[in-house]
């Protein structure tokens, strides 16, 4: 079978099946072997692994990922693929392609089946406008992961390691890096990829924690805070915190639990780091308590 990295053979497969682009999926297929090389190498594939593909396209990682691990579960939303899928991974018999939602997919399930509960590698090359709701989704049901190696915007790549401070520094910089630790892998030009995108893109690496990184007593409400904290940037936490519909803090709890937490009442939330945001959102759930 010729490998699809190579931009004449990927030709060749969408004028065989006549394939059409869909822009609401957001498809855009890899058509180099060094970039296909490199998320490989970040996402430490081993003949072990279970490893489960969102997005496989006409196959063109599938192909690199069922030579490189021990099964692959390959998901694909977009029904006019999977008789591609069935062609180009004809010599492959470690591969099952799934036609469904990721978002609606019970992956748990799999992961017991496929993988008797043992953690899983996910990789990816996302729909850029889905990509956080994939990823957040993935953390949130707590399906046991490895990591995560995925294709995304490089400006989202570069949100995910953001540390406080930083222009780029936001809730999904916390929200990442709560569940794990983020490394960007490479950069990938525009050209990589048919038809061109027309932003920048990155290969980013997210090694989920073996431990928390920070213990907080309701984790739900930690992320509120955060939500509310970034969603008004200008504003000092106070403010923020206080003009959240999600919250119901009076403004003095607010200032109380700031103290209590060690930190200025006139400070913004772009400044907390996530210990900092755990122990604010401990000291609220004292104020609740009280």
């Amino acid at each position: 079978m010729a490998t699809l990295g190579n931009p004449q053979n990927t030709i060749a497969v969408l004028e065989k099946y006549q394939f059409h682009f869909q822009k609401r999926f957001g498809q855009n297929f890899l058509i180099d072997t060094h970039v296909l090389d490199k998320i490989i190498r970040a996402a430490q594939i081993t003949s072990e692994d279970l490893v489960l593909e969102i997005g496989p396209g006409i196959g063109t990682m599938t192909q690199y990922l069922c030579e490189n691990a021990r099964q692959v579960i390959a998901v694909e939303i977009d029904s006019n693929l999977i008789e591609i899928l069935s062609d180009t991974l004809s010599p492959y018999d470690n591969v099952t392609v799934i036609n469904e939602d990721i978002l609606k997919l019970d992956i748990n399930q799999i992961v017991e089946q496929q993988n008797n509960g043992r953690p899983i590698k996910v990789v990816a090359n996302l729909p850029y406008y889905i990509t956080t709701p994939i990823i957040m989704g993935l953390f949130e049901s707590h399906v046991p992961i490895d990591s995560i190696t995925v294709m995304v915007q490089k400006e989202v790549a570069e949100r995910m390691q953001a540390g406080p401070g930083s222009k780029d520094y936001g809730a999904l910089s916390l929200a990442v890096q709560y569940y794990a630790e983020a490394y960007i892998a490479a950069n990938v030009p525009p050209n990589c990829f048919m038809p061109r995108p027309n932003v920048d893109s990155a290969v980013i690496r997210l090694t989920r924690h073996k431990t928390p990184v920070v213990n907080v007593q309701d984790e739900a409400l930690m992320f509120r805070l955060i939500r509310a904290s970034f969603n008004q940037r200008r504003k000092t936490l106070v403010n923020g915190l206080n003009n959240s519909p999600e919250l119901s803090f009076s403004k003095d709890q607010i200032v109380h639990a700031l103290e209590q937490s060690g930190l200025s009442p006139s400070i913004r939330g772009e400044a907390l780091t996530l210990a900092q945001f755990a122990t604010l959102s401990d000291e609220l759930s004292k104020e609740c308590s009280l």
